[in-house]
């Protein structure tokens, strides 16, 4: 009797750009990979994104199809941060700031026709709120602007997708004022209480 296949949770974060040679946000996310969720029957897959929007554009649905994950987080750098900040909102136009390879999207929009915003159906301010993220050295904040670049971007292309799994994290740069370990940290468990959250709605 072949053995149930595992859920996969799928994280991503973003490679180099600008001024971050080192992007806190695959730092995190990597460090994270390295213990796991600590969940039985769940698969974590990571994913390092270029900060290209046509990339973005291919990749992300094929790692929906290829994955079906129960439960997507996108996490990248905000230079505002000082700590995890969990956003609700998506947007789908403003993308006017040039990726890596200088470019915009067409029109400056992710979707052609799509809802101005999208939500994701994950309640952040119950997430920031668990016991567990109380316990830990990493706090949360939430937010409802993710900022019209890459990050937005990301989000808003998953969530057109499957708007009741998805979550957006911004970390701050590293050591600004966590090191890799301790945002890995805060990662796993804002992503177990998500988990945990998106898990008791499907029931």
């Amino acid at each position: 009797m072949m053995a149930p296949q595992k859920q996969v949770v799928l994280v991503t974060g973003f490679g180099p750009f600008g001024t971050y040679e080192v992007n806190s946000s695959w730092v995190a996310v990597k460090e994270m990979s390295s213990t796991g969720l600590e969940i039985k029957d769940v698969n974590l897959v990571v994913k390092e994104i270029p900060v290209e929007y046509d990339i973005i554009d291919k990749k992300v649905p094929q790692l929906w199809k290829k994955y079906n994950p129960v439960l997507v987080v996108h996490v990248g750098v905000s230079g505002v941060a000082n700590t995890i900040t969990l956003e609700q909102y998506a947007h789908n136009d403003g993308y006017n700031r040039n990726d890596n390879r200088g470019k915009c999207p067409k029109h400056f929009c992710c979707k052609e026709e799509g809802s101005q915003t999208l939500k994701s159906t994950i309640n952040m301010k119950e997430i920031v709120e668990c016991q567990h993220l109380q316990e830990c050295n990493v706090q949360a904040v939430t937010s409802n602007d993710p900022g019209r670049y890459l990050c937005d971007y990301i989000y808003y292309t998953s969530l057109s997708m499957k708007k009741n799994h998805v979550a957006f994290i911004h970390v701050p740069p590293l050591n600004k004022p966590f090191n890799g370990k301790q945002l890995a940290d805060g990662l796993r468990v804002v992503i177990q209480a998500m988990l945990e959250q998106v898990s008791t709605k499907a029931a």
